[in-house]
C-alpha cells in the first residue's frame, strides 16, 4: 500500500462505527496508512462532525445509535453531492445494499470483511473522487436540449430547476455522453462505470436511470434522451 501512502497521506476520513473493538482496528490500521481520521461512536456525534469538519471520505455503519447510516447518508449527499460513501454493514439482504446504493454511498462492504480488502476499497475511491477531473472527450459543462451538466462540480440545470448530482449519477451521464449513440448494458455501467460486480441486482441500475429520466426529459414518461433498448440496456441520443 506504499503507492496509496504517497498520493493519499492525509486524507481525512471520517469512521462512524458504535462497535469498539472493530473501530479501534480500523483506526489504528487506517492510521497507518496515512490518513487522518476521525471517529464517530454513534449517528448524532457523526451529524455534528460532519458540520463541524470537512472530510474525504466516510466509513459508514448502518446500525447506529440514535441516527442510522441511511439518514446519514441521505444528509450527507444533500449537503456533497462528491464526498464517498463507503458502507459497512453487518447486513447481507440484497434490499438493504441496494437501499445504501440508492441513497448515494458509493460502495458497501458486508461484514465481516478482510481489512485489506477495504483499504483498497478505500484506496479506490479516493481515486474515484478524482474521477470528474480526468481527460475526457465530455467538455466539463454539457449541454442537450435545455439541460446542462457541469462535470466540474456535479451540479445541472434543467428547464425548471438546479439539481446537485450525485457521484454515481454524473459517472452515468458521463459513460453515456461519451458513448453517445451506443447502446450500453446495465452489467457494462455496474462493471465499468461503478467498479462493481456485474453479477450485482441490475435494478440497481434502473432505478438511477428513473431519476436522472425525471431530472433531464420533458416528459420522463416518453424519454427522448436517454431511450431504453429491451433487453439490451439504454442509450443516450442528447
Amino acid at each position: 500500500m506504499e503507492n496509496n501512502k504517497d498520493q493519499f497521506t492525509g486524507s481525512r476520513i471520517l469512521l462512524v462505527e458504535d462497535e469498539d473493538s472493530l473501530a479501534i482496528g480500523l483506526e489504528y490500521n487506517l492510521s497507518e496508512e496515512g490518513y487522518q481520521v476521525t471517529r464517530a461512536a454513534d449517528g448524532r456525534q457523526a451529524m455534528q462532525l460532519l458540520t463541524a469538519a470537512e472530510f474525504d471520505l466516510i466509513l459508514l455503519d448502518i446500525m447506529l445509535p440514535y441516527i442510522d447510516g441511511f439518514e446519514i447518508a441521505t444528509t450527507i449527499r444533500t449537503r456533497s453531492p462528491q464526498l464517498p460513501i463507503l458502507i459497512l454493514t453487518a447486513r447481507t439482504g440484497v434490499k438493504d445494499r441496494l437501499k445504501g446504493l440508492e441513497l448515494g454511498a458509493d460502495d458497501y462492504m458486508v461484514k465481516p470483511f478482510h481489512l485489506q480488502e477495504l483499504l483498497l476499497r478505500v484506496q479506490g475511491m479516493l481515486k474515484r473522487k478524482m474521477w470528474y477531473r480526468d481527460v475526457s472527450v465530455v467538455k466539463m459543462i454539457y449541454h442537450f436540449g435545455k439541460n446542462e451538466i457541469n462535470f466540474d462540480n456535479l451540479t445541472a440545470k434543467t428547464n425548471t430547476r438546479p439539481i446537485a448530482l450525485t457521484l454515481r449519477e454524473a459517472m452515468v451521464m458521463k459513460y453515456l455522453i461519451e458513448n453517445k449513440g451506443k447502446i450500453i448494458s446495465r452489467q457494462e455501467i455496474l462493471e465499468r462505470v461503478w467498479k462493481l460486480s456485474p453479477d450485482m441486482e441490475t435494478r440497481t441500475v434502473d432505478n438511477f436511470i428513473v431519476r436522472l429520466r425525471k431530472y433531464f426529459e420533458p416528459n420522463p414518461e416518453k424519454p427522448i434522451y436517454i431511450k431504453s433498448v429491451r433487453g439490451a440496456g439504454y442509450i443516450f441520443e442528447g
